[in-house]
């Protein structure tokens, strides 16, 4: 029996420094990516666990466990404490980074102009242990799902409860172009609309089957079948943004880009690619989802075959005028999509005097947000809520 209790302690520190190493390694492949993309958004959880670990030497210290195994066992959940904490730490000069790009863009007094009622619905603060532990909670609204806008695409429609006229937001889902729904993201829909927006998450044809233009084709179809019911659907189309991730921040930004695009009020973009070219060139490293042969997928070629199609496939070749406020947010952890691609970006937009947030979370994965009460995706939420309320209210 004192054997068994001997190997609690061991056991819990084994898997608390499993779980909590991938706070800092890259993911080699797809299998262990939801460990390195999991690990620091739960860091709150996995400092409970490390700590119970180290609690339970003290516990069980009558067993027969020799004591170098006992302090082994114990400098390894200090370490794993240690990863856990690293988020944290960075949470203070991530935040006062990301408010001087807001003052910046914004101007420093962008929340006096919105209104009261919007102000008291935000999120009070970019990070708290609690919501970390209890999740975020959406208030109800009215859900309309698979509404056909072209043959074989459909979207949804997230409305506020309260009939009205509301600002619109349209959604483009992730999947590195050959994956995914309209169903994707479907708590970020469901925050936005119960706070006063209606959010229409959009579809569009995958590739391989389907390559480049027919995503972007897509886009706009949905773009314009959007604005057509505008009025059915209580959205003021004077106050319309776009919002993407991975792949759909891609395809909301390069539509939203285009010379002959709606004239969205506010654009934002997650994790997505930038400049396919040089992304071909120079993919990062390790790369789990193979990054060239997506893109093959998706254009047909490589930028040898298809350079100009390679260029009118990357939003920042279009950066070359004034164009819509812009939100971008990287992560710094990011080996699918490089934050170094968002920052270029960024610095293009910036000096044709668009308004321009970019918020770097340095501990962030791609796909941080799918941990939708996670460290990053709070902070990103508190945001992002109030770039499209300075924007679209």
């Amino acid at each position: 029996m004192a054997v068994l209790f001997a190997l609690i302690p061991l056991l819990l520190t084994l898997i608390g420094l499993a779980l909590s190493i991938w706070s800092l390694l890259p993911a080699p492949n797809m299998t262990l990516l939801p460990l390195s993309v999991g690990a620091p958004e739960v860091c709150i959880w996995l400092l409970g666990l490390n700590a119970i670990g180290l609690l339970s030497y003290a516990i069980f210290q009558q067993t027969e466990l020799p004591v170098i195994w006992r302090w082994l066992g114990m400098s390894l959940l200090v370490l794993s404490i240690a990863l856990n904490a690293h988020p944290l730490l960075q949470l203070s000069g991530t935040i006062a980074a990301a408010n001087r790009s807001m003052n910046q863009a914004l101007g420093y007094n962008y929340s006096a102009n919105i209104p009261a009622a919007v102000r008291a619905s935000f999120r009070p603060q970019p990070f708290s242990v609690l919501t970390a532990l209890r999740g975020i909670a959406a208030d109800p609204i009215r859900m309309q799902k698979h509404i056909e806008f072209a043959p074989g695409l459909a979207l949804n429609l997230y409305q506020p409860l309260d009939s009205g006229k509301y600002p619109g937001v349209i959604q483009v889902y992730g999947g590195a172009w050959r994956s995914g729904s309209p169903n994707h993201d479907e708590k970020f829909s469901r925050y936005l609309a119960s706070r006063g927006y209606v959010v229409v998450s959009i579809d569009y044809r995958h590739a391989p089957q389907h390559r480049f233009p027919a995503q972007l084709e897509d886009v706009n179809t949905a773009i314009e079948y959007v604005y057509s019911h505008a009025s059915q659907w209580e959205i003021d189309p004077e106050r319309m943004g776009i919002i993407g991730r991975s792949a759909g921040g891609h395809l909301a930004t390069l539509a939203a880009y285009q010379p002959t695009a709606r004239p969205f009020r506010a654009v934002v973009s997650y994790y997505g690619p930038v400049d396919l070219t040089v992304g071909y060139a120079d993919p990062p490293v390790p790369d789990p989802i193979d990054s060239r042969q997506v893109m093959r997928d998706f254009l047909g070629g490589t930028p040898t075959d298809l350079p100009e199609l390679y260029k009118q496939a990357s939003p920042g070749q279009l950066v070359n005028r004034q164009l819509p406020p812009t939100l971008l947010v990287y992560g710094g952890q990011d080996h699918l999509v490089e934050s170094r691609f968002g920052r270029k970006l960024a610095m293009g937009l910036q000096t044709f005097d668009t308004p321009t947030v970019f918020i770097e979370i340095p501990w962030a994965n791609h796909a941080f947000d799918a941990i939708f009460n996670g460290t990053s995706n709070q902070l990103a939420l508190y945001y992002t809520e109030r770039f499209l309320a300075r924007l679209l209210y």
